[in-house]
C-alpha cells in the first residue's frame, strides 16, 4: 500500500535508488543505465504514493498492476521492488548472473512483483492492456500502469494497442512515456520522428498530459489527473533526461546500454555522494 509520500523522503529514495542502479550495471559488466536513470523519479512516487500493492502478498487479487514495456530498464524495477520489500536488497548485486531471479529483462516466473515478462519492444503494453481489460471483465476498480519508451513507440504494436484500449474504453490503463529523446540509435526525431505525439494519442482517442519526469509535484498532479479520467486511457507524455544524475551519463546516447569502466564508476559514486572502498572497483 502507499506509504510516506513525503517529497524530501520520495527524493531520499529517488538517490538511493541511482546508487543500486549504478552498481548493479557495474558489478554484472553490462546492462542499461540511460533509460533506466530516466524513470527514476516516476517509479518512485508510483511505487510509494500511487499503486495499490502489498510486497507481502504479491499476487494480491485487488493489487494494481504495473508493466515495464520497455524491459531493458529491469535495474530501475528491480531497485524499487527491493527496496519495496518484494525479495533482498542484497539480490540487487546478482544482476544478470547465472542463475540470478534478477536478468537483464523482467521474468514474470522468477521474480517477485514483476508482472509481466518484457523485453521484446511493444509488447508490454499489449499485455497492460490485456490485464485492464480482463480487470473490467472482473468488475475490478484497479487500475494497470505500464511504462514505455520513446524510442519504443517506433513499434507498430504499440499502435495498435493504442487503437484498441481507446475503442474498448479502458479507462484504467494509464501508460508513461519516458520521453528522454534517445534510444540505442541515436535521436528518435532522426531515427523514426514520432512527433506530435500528444496528438497522434488524442487522434486515437486517448486523453494526454505533457509533464516534466522528474518534478515530483508535476508526477504527482499526473497521476491524480489519470484517474480522474473517464472512458479513455490515458498517456502521460514525460519529459526526461537519459541518464539523469550522473553528469557524463546525461544526455548522451553511448550511456543507453553499457556498464561503467572502473574509474567511471568512483566518478558517478563521488557524484551521488557515495564512498566506495578501493577494493570493490
Amino acid at each position: 500500500m502507499s506509504t510516506n509520500c513525503d517529497f524530501e523522503k520520495l527524493r531520499e529514495i529517488a538517490h538511493d535508488v541511482r546508487v543500486d542502479i549504478i552498481k548493479m550495471i557495474y558489478y554484472a559488466g553490462s546492462g542499461h543505465p540511460g533509460g533506466s536513470l530516466s524513470l527514476v523519479e516516476i517509479m518512485v512516487y508510483l511505487y510509494w504514493c500511487v499503486l495499490k500493492h502489498d510486497p507481502d502478498n504479491p499476487d494480491w487479487e485487488e493489487r494494481d498492476r504495473f508493466v515495464l514495456s520497455k524491459g531493458h530498464a529491469a535495474p530501475v524495477l528491480y531497485s524499487v521492488l527491493a527496496r519495496r520489500g518484494y525479495f533482498p536488497h542484497e539480490d540487487l548485486w546478482s544482476l544478470r548472473k547465472i542463475n540470478s531471479h534478477l536478468q537483464g529483462h523482467p521474468a514474470r516466473t522468477e521474480t517477485p512483483g514483476v508482472e509481466a515478462s518484457t523485453g521484446s519492444l511493444g509488447q508490454g503494453f499489449s499485455v497492460a492492456l490485456g490485464m485492464a481489460l480482463g480487470l473490467k471483465l472482473d468488475k475490478k476498480d484497479s487500475r494497470v500502469y505500464v511504462a514505455l519508451g520513446d524510442g519504443e513507440i517506433d513499434e507498430g504494436q504499440v499502435w495498435e494497442a493504442a487503437m484498441s484500449a481507446a475503442h474498448y474504453k479502458a479507462d484504467n490503463l494509464t501508460a508513461i512515456l519516458d520521453f528522454n529523446t534517445l534510444q540505442i540509435d541515436g535521436e528518435i526525431f532522426e531515427v523514426m520522428n514520432s512527433s506530435p505525439i500528444d496528438e497522434k494519442f488524442k487522434a486515437f482517442g486517448w486523453a494526454t498530459k505533457t509533464i516534466n519526469g522528474h518534478n515530483l509535484e508535476e508526477i504527482r498532479d499526473a497521476f491524480e489527473w489519470a484517474k480522474s479520467v473517464k472512458g479513455k486511457p490515458q498517456l502521460i507524455i514525460a519529459h526526461t533526461i537519459k541518464g539523469k544524475g550522473i553528469s557524463f551519463m546525461e544526455n548522451k546516447v553511448e550511456w543507453h546500454g553499457k556498464a561503467p569502466n572502473g574509474e567511471q564508476f568512483k566518478e558517478a559514486m563521488q557524484e551521488l555522494g557515495v564512498e566506495i572502498p578501493d577494493e570493490s572497483i
